[in-house]
């Protein structure tokens, strides 16, 4: 691909990412998003792209292998039958790191607009790296044994609501003001025992 193609696929994405963020995934405009960029044709992202989707796909990507490659290190760290608590851990640590810089931030802000997605979480998008990610839902989908499937599935997905809403939120506060109450590492805990508490929360229908 020509440099200049490169450098125009490049902003648009980075601007898309940032307005994604802002406003939306849904509802920052796709003409805004070429106009940020500095372009003056207006299908620049649908032809670089091929459409908003397109290139949401591509954001995603840019994050979701290195943080997918440190949840594999987390997971391997674990064994083979990890307590549920450790399994969690492995996914809040690499997401919450995200939270460091402003792309990172921007990523896990765009991420909690996806709800949609999740209860089809087995189904992974072409050209995202979720290996490790589909391990450890697949260990928790299991977890507790004594419960019906039907309700530890809910709980997963409301699992990873909770965890990518509490995640984009401290992103957010974060961007405004830099001012959060609980330490980075303080955060984590919290989160891990509160999603602990989402799967082995004690069931009162068991039918």
């Amino acid at each position: 691909m020509p440099r200049d193609s490169t450098e125009t696929r490049a902003r648009l994405q980075g601007e898309a990412e940032r307005l994604f963020a802002e406003q939306g995934v849904w509802r920052a405009g796709v003409g805004e998003i070429v106009a940020a960029a500095g372009q003056r044709n207006a299908s620049a992202l649908t032809y670089h792209f091929g459409s908003r989707e397109g290139v949401l796909d591509r954001i995603l990507a840019g994050h979701e292998d290195s943080i997918d490659a440190h949840r594999g290190e987390l997971l391997q760290e674990l064994g083979a039958d990890p307590p549920t608590h450790a399994v969690l851990d492995a996914l809040v640590r690499p997401m919450s790191a995200r939270l460091a810089h402003v792309r990172g931030r921007r990523y896990l802000r765009i991420v909690a607009q996806l709800t949609s997605r999740f209860p089809a979480w087995r189904d992974a998008r072409a050209g995202l790296e979720h290996r490790h990610l589909l391990r450890a839902l697949d260990l928790l989908e299991r977890r507790p044994a004594h419960l019906p499937a039907v309700i530890r599935r809910e709980r997963l997905v409301a699992m990873m609501q909770l965890m990518t809403s509490s995640l984009a939120e401290r992103a957010r506060l974060i961007d405004d003001s830099g001012e959060v109450e609980l330490s980075s590492a303080q955060f984590e805990a919290n989160l891990t025992d509160m999603l602990t508490g989402v799967l082995e929360a004690p069931a009162t229908l068991l039918t």
